[in-house]
């Protein structure tokens, strides 16, 4: 994998042969019959019935296989307007009609986010990038929402906090909640009801937001996410900061609306990618949870992936074979050089090895099924293992003992202070800080509260790969208020934790168990 520039001429005595490019004689590797339209692999050249079934059966496969959308829940699909989550809106809705074999059995709703602020895309631009999404959401018959970026700045602060999680459902409970519901619909059916027994049921009408037949406001909080944006000096944090803003706003519209599941678009190609730009981030600890099937930090809210079988060749023919729709909307990274971010590098490094080596993607693919999730102890705010306060992950980073982490928050935090502070200075109580604004949040863990740095409290309660991304923001103002607010409420509750702790009476083993 590492000579992808040199040329290997003819290949030597012993070795296969290269497979040659598919004739008008050849026929389709499934039905033996029909003329080939497709070649999805060296050899694979499907018809276009047989390459339907197959894309169908691939998504189907994922979500039977892991069983974790029982009948009858609230499932947000997550719609990018791109190619991948346009083909996953187009997928639910073949598994929903009646025509299908296997029919699914939740209930869909669509959300949009509008990121156009983050661009400094004109309101001209993103009401006519507007006008081009809502016809295509009204035509799926789904409930749907659009939403604005900027509606992070109103945001509570619960939004960062891990809510109880259901226990995961057993293959017995799965089977059981199937048995339920088509029973249920049995007995609709024979009442005269929408059933199973009926002819056609009605599809779901849509539900229309208020704000999503507006066109995008010029508020005060379109100017504060803006700011935001153009105070992060690189591309790659810019890139993180948006992923993690706009899964937080999908969050809380998933909690709002009833929504226990969010499906977002992610193909096998982009997981690849995604995997390997997250080692160069520092996220390997978190590997599991961002490139699963489904990704449980949140708690009461899960995201499940079904897409992450097909590759990006696969989406592209399905969507031009089946005229699925779709809308082009400008990234952050658009137009911008091939080493400008991290992500980008990585994108193209992977794709450019896959043109060589075809299996490379499915290669770092596979390996990415292998990891395993590591065990959750305690998520929540309050508890001894607290998550990360922008992606919600355990924190990695311990710092007693990290010396890597934690020796360079100790520099740069020793740079910018004025004047030494004495040891034996008296703790300052919470909300009192003499910092306005966010210096009023505390020391979290190791004191920094003392040491009048609020930038280093903040960093004190986010992962290792969150800490390295917060140093290309030079300051914590333009952050969204929830962010601000809910760690000033950690590190109160630290504060005041530390202050008890010697008045807290510990029960023992024996008598643990004894209660």
């Amino acid at each position: 994998m590492c000579q992808v520039g040199e040329d290997y001429g003819e290949p030597a005595p012993g070795e296969p042969t290269p497979t040659p490019r598919p004739s008008r004689e050849q026929k389709c590797v499934k039905c033996k019959e029909a003329q080939p339209v497709v070649v999805i692999r060296a050899g694979d050249a499907f018809c276009r019935d047989c390459f339907k079934a197959f894309y169908i059966h691939k998504f189907r496969a994922m979500l039977g296989k892991n069983r974790l959308i029982f009948p009858g829940e609230k499932v947000l699909l997550a719609w990018s307007g791109g190619p991948s989550s346009s083909s996953m809106v187009w997928q639910v809705l073949e598994g929903l009609s009646q025509d299908s074999a296997k029919r699914l059995r939740f209930v869909p709703g669509v959300i949009f986010v509008d990121e156009g602020a983050a661009f400094g895309k004109s309101l001209e631009e993103r009401s006519k990038t507007l006008a081009e999404v809502k016809p295509i959401l009204q035509a799926t018959g789904l409930p749907w929402h659009v939403v604005a970026l900027e509606e992070v700045f109103s945001l509570p602060p619960s939004v960062l906090r891990c809510s109880a999680q259901e226990p995961a459902g057993s293959e017995g409970a799965y089977k059981a909640a199937v048995d339920s519901f088509l029973q249920q619909q049995y007995v609709l059916g024979a009442g005269g009801g929408p059933g199973l027994t009926q002819g056609k049921e009605q599809p779901p009408q849509p539900r229309l937001d208020p704000q999503s037949l507006a066109s995008p406001p010029a508020t005060a909080q379109t100017e504060a996410l803006s700011q935001l944006f153009c105070s992060v000096r690189t591309l790659t944090a810019k890139e993180e900061l948006l992923q993690t803003l706009r899964t937080h706003l999908i969050l809380h519209m998933a909690r709002a609306h009833g929504y226990s599941k969010v499906m977002t678009g992610d193909s096998c190609t982009r997981l690849a990618i995604k995997l390997m730009t997250n080692l160069a981030l520092g996220r390997g600890a978190f590997l599991a949870w961002d490139t699963g099937f489904s990704d449980e930090r949140h708690g009461d809210v899960v995201v499940v992936r079904p897409m992450r079988d097909h590759t990006l060749k696969e989406v592209a023919f399905y969507n031009r074979l089946f005229s699925v729709p779709s809308v082009f909307t400008p990234a952050v990274d658009t137009k911008a050089p091939e080493k400008a971010s991290i992500h980008r590098l990585m994108e193209a490094f992977i794709l450019r090895l896959q043109t060589q080596f075809p299996s490379t993607v499915s290669t770092v693919y596979r390996t990415s099924e292998k990891l395993v999730k590591a065990p959750r102890d305690g998520s929540a705010a309050g508890d001894s293992n607290p998550c990360c306060l922008l992606c919600m992950c355990a924190l990695d980073v311990d710092a007693a003992d990290s010396a890597t982490a934690f020796g360079a928050q100790t520099s740069s935090r020793l740079s910018q202070m004025q004047s030494p502070t004495p040891l034996t200075e008296t703790r300052t109580p919470p909300g009192s800080c003499c910092s306005p604004g966010v210096g009023q949040v505390q020391g979290y863990g190791q004191g920094a509260c003392r040491r009048e740095d609020p930038q280093a409290c903040i960093e004190e309660q986010l992962c290792y790969s969150c800490r390295v991304n917060m140093k290309d923001l030079p300051s914590l103002d333009p952050l969204p208020p929830y962010i601000l607010a809910e760690a000033q409420l950690r590190t109160q509750r630290a504060w005041v934790l530390q202050e008890i702790q010697d008045c807290l009476i510990e029960d023992s083993d024996d008598e643990a168990g004894q209660s």
